[in-house]
């Protein structure tokens, strides 16, 4: 693991993007949510571009507008009265209130505004408030992430329900496209799923005739309160933080969690299925066998062109686990992994799913800048990229292709449904990465063969 140079002063075009973001992807995941951010307006301003570029869909995010005179003697009245606009405006079911730097800094009492704000107006009806701390100088986008997920577990899902036999899958953030692969798996394995967040219509809906202020689709309200009646949950992610949603059912309620990886390539795709067979008492459907043999034949047919490349990769720590996972199956040295994200696991992580298949332990790099993943991977001459956007300045400068995964895409089309999890999206995974080598071979030569 590496560290800030000795020279380091600012960071230069972060691995990460600000702990609110990460809250409002997730808040935006539940059926009839607003997500509310209590600070200025730029701060709801600048998200609202970042996952509107990615996803396509119209995405509002209401914000309690703070100003200078708000930094001194606090935000509470701001706070209450931008609800009460929520609440007149979209008529929500739930608010998911985040905090910015601005809040944390001056110190706000979140918890005592909004129960104030429940004393004063307990006589109107009341939307569900969930609210989540996530000052962007302690954490990135996955820590709002995973924050959120965790308070609207604990906050809303408060008491024993009846076993009815369904499931809850935390899928850590994934695109919508795998979310709705995920919907699919457990129906075929005979099992009712409560994904949360389920982000695969809110944010990647079909084009309607009027347009509706706060779109249909995720998870219900109803369904997280009952949670706890669940006969497991399964939590994706090797890197998912100690005190998590799924931790927090397992100790209040006794609901049993099963942490494993992403399912990205063969042998986390194997475990994510083994544990459905176990939590379902069901073998693995006819289809996924297929998926998993078209895979390895896949392998087969197309080690010949990406057997030892060198790959840099980065981006969120559990994808960057799951892609070393997969690339170390294809005979691909990662030869640098690079998450701004610091003390997550991710080295452990990332040694534990590579050593005794991959070729090279890669170099991890944690807590950094692409400034500081540049001047390193330059240095160490991989011949492609794999992560989101912001590394396509690198791949043109290096002359290498850049496979975009991940979050942000805003360069290509179709970001929110490029799918990674399970043995289909690593088929899809690898034959982008295959055509991407082929691709680059043919346009170095001045022949330019056509056959490959």
């Amino acid at each position: 693991m590496t560290t800030k140079s000795k020279n380091y002063t600012s960071t230069t075009n972060a691995c990460k993007l600000c702990t609110p973001l990460g809250a409002s992807l997730a808040f935006r995941g539940v059926e009839g949510s607003i997500p509310f951010l209590h600070g200025s307006q730029g701060c709801a301003t600048y998200m609202r571009r970042y996952i509107i570029s990615h996803f396509r869909e119209p995405v509002d995010i209401a914000s309690s507008a703070l100003g200078e005179k708000h930094a001194i003697y606090g935000g509470g009245p701001n706070l209450k009265k931008g609800i009460l606009n929520v609440m007149k405006k979209y008529e929500p079911k739930i608010v998911g209130v985040a905090t910015t730097c601005l809040t944390e800094t001056i110190g706000d009492d979140v918890p005592m505004y909004l129960k104030e704000f429940f004393d004063e107006f307990g006589d109107l009806n009341l939307p569900d408030i969930v609210q989540v701390s996530t000052p962007s100088y302690n954490g990135t986008h996955v820590d709002g992430w995973h924050g959120a997920v965790r308070s609207m577990v604990e906050q809303l899902c408060t008491e024993k329900a009846e076993n009815d036999g369904h499931i809850n899958i935390l899928p850590n953030m994934v695109s919508c496209e795998d979310v709705r692969h995920l919907f699919d798996i457990c129906e075929d394995f005979g099992l009712k799923a409560t994904i949360l967040p389920d982000i695969s219509e809110t944010l990647d809906g079909p084009a309607l005739e009027d347009y509706m202020k706060i779109p249909v689709g995720g998870t219900p309200v109803e369904d997280i309160k009952k949670m706890s009646g669940a006969k497991a949950t399964i939590e994706l992610g090797r890197c998912v933080p100690a005190k998590s949603g799924g931790s927090s059912l397992a100790e209040r309620f006794g609901v049993a969690n099963h942490r494993i990886g992403l399912p990205m390539g063969l042998r986390e795709s194997d475990i994510f299925f083994e544990t459905l067979e176990a939590v379902s008492g069901k073998e693995m459907p006819a289809r996924y066998e297929r998926e998993r043999g078209r895979l390895i034949d896949a392998y087969v047919d197309g080690h010949k062109y990406v057997f030892g490349k060198r790959a840099v990769v980065y981006g969120e720590e559990d994808l960057v686990t799951g892609l070393c996972a997969f690339l170390a199956e294809i005979g691909v040295d990662v030869i640098l992994a690079g998450s701004g994200a610091k003390k997550k696991g991710m080295a452990e992580a990332v040694t534990a799913v590579t050593e005794g298949v991959g070729r090279t332990i890669p170099e991890i790099h944690e807590g950094v800048d692409f400034h500081d993943i540049s001047e390193r991977a330059e240095e160490l001459k991989p011949d492609m990229l794999i992560g989101h956007s912001k590394g396509y300045r690198y791949a043109k400068a290096w002359d290498i292709p850049l496979i975009r995964v991940g979050f942000p895409v805003h360069d290509r089309f179709g970001g929110q449904r490029i799918p990674t999890l399970g043995y289909r999206g690593t088929q899809h995974l690898f034959d982008r990465i295959v055509n991407a080598m082929l691709e680059k071979k043919q346009a170095d030569n001045s022949v330019g063969y056509g056959y490959m």
